[in-house]
């Protein structure tokens, strides 16, 4: 919501009071066309329906009763079957570029959610192996939408969730130690289902040199296992840094085991009702809340199933306090997730204060042509690979301009194109200019900090321009609100493109110092906005290209 709909909302329910018309949802619109002003409400046609009256009537009974503010609204008019629309005053649009000045690096945060905490989970990748290109889409998309909550005033903790133990794990240890056998001259065969990535070489190739031949008679694995998962976590903690992601908790699942979270949530299911035996295996009542069937929580071989460590899992952030609990997951937990709300609802804890997001996956393409890699570490493509392919900006804003609900397609070939065509170097490039522009005002000696020329300020794309800047806020609440990161990079670049075009028809530098101090501060704008949004995405906001 723009801030001079608040305004507006406000004096277009005083007048309907005033009429005597009924207070009815109404909703604001920016029109297509300038012409039709800069803001339009459908409430007379609305209203038609409720008063069985002409809505265009209506319309001016409501106009001829509206009083905004003269410095905001230049005029207002009717149009079509009803529409009113309102047109910016210069003042409005100069009071734009001037909160934007003194914002600063603030323009576009809120404090909405002041005092509210909020807890990101994503990634959560096993240490079994290196980050791919599917952990590389979510990691930037939680750390994203981490950003998008703090500027809406949340305290953010972002966490990792992961599992040393288990199978998964009792595998990788038993790869090292095949590979680590190998590097001491025995013959060994090694199982398909085991990890075939060259980096279990690598960790065998570590332990050799530092044990020698020492640990070829061990017949337990741990030694394989432990130095596996603190090589694998250094490397992917590595990798997350390189895209400027960091995390505030790594949570193991096995603390749920030592610490008795496991036992309680099952004797809590018990006590409730809510869990029985049958076959051997331990059952949880999830019928009662909603799902088709019943599930198993503890096999028959007393291994519980993924559901009862993720319920402790949650149950924790519950206990601990926060406000909002975000779950990033991959398209392959679209059918598992619900078994975990139904069990939090089961222990009394509600579960709307938990949100799961859930993206598709990412297909590598060169042009047209599906891209296969070749890579040292596995049969599959590392982000770290892609990193060192077209870098992290790129990296970052390729696995953000799309929906997360949508499938990704990666165009390698547009990726490392290095010209305006790559929509990452088109809005670092609008950064760049106007950083540029305004070195070139310093050499000239003209300041670029005033205010107090902005009334100078009246092109078409002038004032397109600082509309758009307008919408940064709303933007920015409504990209959270929704946990739509793409949202944020279509409206910069639709920043980058208003900027092109005033610059393409305004000359910012002119022999007449006011109109040059006046378009310097609207080109300081645009620069801030740009480096906000980029800020939160995550991509840096170079000064020179």
């Amino acid at each position: 919501m723009l801030p001079i709909e608040s305004q507006l909302r406000n004096e277009i329910d005083r007048v309907l009071q005033e009429l005597g018309f009924p207070q009815i949802d109404y909703v604001f619109s920016i029109p297509k066309f300038e012409n039709h002003g800069d803001l339009s409400i459908n409430v007379a046609m609305q209203l038609a329906r409720e008063l069985k009256s002409n809505p265009r009537q209506i319309a001016q009974q409501i106009v001829e009763k509206l009083q905004p503010d003269p410095e905001l609204i230049s005029r207002v008019e009717i149009a079509g079957p009803g529409f009113i629309n309102f047109f910016f005053s210069i003042g409005l649009l100069q009071r734009v570029v001037k909160d934007i000045l003194q914002e600063g690096e603030h323009y576009g945060r809120q404090e909405t959610f002041r005092g509210k905490r909020a807890n990101v989970e994503f990634v959560s990748a096993n240490p079994t192996g290196p980050l791919t290109i599917g952990h590389g889409r979510q990691a930037v998309l939680g750390d994203t939408i981490a950003n998008l909550l703090q500027w809406q005033g949340y305290e953010v903790t972002r966490e990792y969730y992961f599992n040393n133990a288990g199978r998964q794990m009792r595998v990788l240890g038993e790869s090292v130690r095949l590979r680590y056998l190998e590097l001491c001259g025995e013959a060994v065969e090694f199982p398909e289902d085991y990890y075939q990535g060259e980096y279990i070489r690598d960790i065998a190739r570590h332990l050799h040199e530092k044990y020698g031949d020492s640990l070829k008679d061990r017949d337990d694995i741990e030694i394989f296992k432990n130095t596996a998962e603190a090589l694998i976590f250094e490397d992917i903690k590595k990798t997350l840094a390189r895209l400027g992601i960091y995390f505030d908790v790594f949570f193991n699942e096995k603390d749920l085991y030592e610490d008795g979270s496991i036992e309680q949530v099952i004797e809590a299911f018990k006590s409730k009702g809510l869990a029985y035996e049958k076959d051997g295996a331990l059952w949880f009542k999830s019928t009662a809340f909603g799902l088709e069937q019943d599930r198993v929580i503890v096999k028959s071989s007393g291994e519980p199933t993924y559901r009862l460590p993720d319920i402790a899992y949650h149950r924790t952030k519950f206990e601990r306090g926060f406000d909002l609990i975000v779950d990033l997951f991959g398209a392959d937990h679209v059918a598992t997730y619900p078994d975990v709300l139904a069990g939090l609802r089961a222990l009394g804890y509600d579960a709307s204060r938990v949100k799961v997001l859930i993206h598709q996956f990412v297909t590598l393409y060169q042009g047209k042509e599906k891209v296969k890699m070749s890579t040292r570490k596995a049969n599959f493509v590392t982000l770290d690979e892609l990193i060192d392919e077209v870098g992290a900006d790129v990296t970052r804003w390729f696995f953000l301009m799309r929906s997360m609900d949508s499938h990704l397609n990666f165009d390698l070939t547009l990726a490392k194109t290095q010209s305006e065509e790559n929509p990452v170097y088109y809005n670092q490039y609008a950064h760049a200019r106007i950083c540029s522009i305004l070195r070139k005002a310093e050499t000239q000696g003209v300041s670029y900090g005033r205010t107090d020329t902005l009334e100078r300020l009246g092109e078409k794309s002038e004032r397109q321009l600082i509309k758009k800047l307008m919408e940064f806020p709303a933007l920015v609440a409504r990209s959270a609100g929704e946990f739509a990161p793409h949202l944020l990079t279509q409206y910069l670049s639709e920043v980058s493109t208003a900027f092109h075009k005033f610059y393409t028809e305004c000359w910012v530098l002119t022999d007449d110092k006011e109109l040059s101090q006046a378009r310097l501060a609207l080109c300081l704008a645009t620069r801030t906005v740009l480096a906000n949004g980029l800020k939160i995405l995550g991509i840096t906001a170079p000064e020179r290209m």
